[in-house]
């Protein structure tokens, strides 16, 4: 008769020698608050250093905005007082022309209006810039200069505006018929001397003390 063999629960357990033991890390709070610490130290690091080279460049950029600025005043100042010589020249013969018959004669014949008699090299002779200033706009340059130098910047601009509409205002006597009459031609020549004072030629004293100020802040500021 076969015997019942029971197993033995320790002969049934089966050892793996090559198994290899887990192990558990254990850490306290003061190691994770170490890492949170780095973890934000590092985030505030790096926009530190974002905002450090974000303003660098916006310095470097406003530095070079305000350097053509510079340079399309002076140019626009050397140009305002070649414009002022050559302004004063027709002026001048304006009121010779006011004063002789004979030479109105010459600058109105038949039906034409000759202005190379008066102002020969055209109603102005020079061109006041302003493309600097329009791109320094565009780059928001009212907000990173003082106010005391974007007031004298949109003053001198308005001012250049003012000056350069001169060749509107003559070329509107100009082109009237009215103009074109004989009988006209003190009317017109008036006309015209008025509009080179009242719109160019009693403002450029003014606007180019005003390029000097401007100039001397924007060194100033940089």
């Amino acid at each position: 008769m076969a015997k019942n063999v029971h197993p033995d629960p320790e002969n049934s357990k089966k050892i793996h020698h090559g198994d290899k033991p887990e192990v558990y890390i254990l850490r306290d709070w003061k190691e994770y608050l170490g890492e949170s610490f780095l973890i934000m130290f590092s985030v505030l690091l790096a926009l530190i250093l974002t905002e450090y080279f974000s303003n660098l460049h916006e310095k470097r950029e406003t530095r070079e905005l305000l350097d053509n600025i510079k340079t399309e005043l002076m140019h626009n100042k050397q140009a305002e007082q070649d414009q002022y010589v050559y302004q004063k020249n027709v002026l001048k013969v304006i009121d010779s022309a006011l004063r002789t018959p004979a030479f109105q004669q010459k600058i109105l014949t038949n039906n034409e209006f000759h202005l190379n008699y008066i102002a020969p090299d055209g109603v102005v002779n020079r061109d006041l810039s302003t493309v600097a200033w329009e791109i320094a706009k565009s780059h928001n340059i009212t907000t990173k200069v003082s106010f005391k130098l974007i007031a004298k910047l949109t003053d001198i601009y308005a001012n250049q505006a003012r000056i350069d509409k001169v060749e509107e205002k003559v070329a509107n006597v100009l082109l009237s018929w009215e103009s074109r009459k004989s009988e006209n031609i003190r009317t017109t020549l008036l006309l015209l001397r008025d509009n080179y004072k009242g719109w160019a030629f009693d403002r450029a004293p003014a606007l180019i003390a005003k390029y000097d100020e401007a100039i001397k802040t924007i060194d100033e500021e940089k």
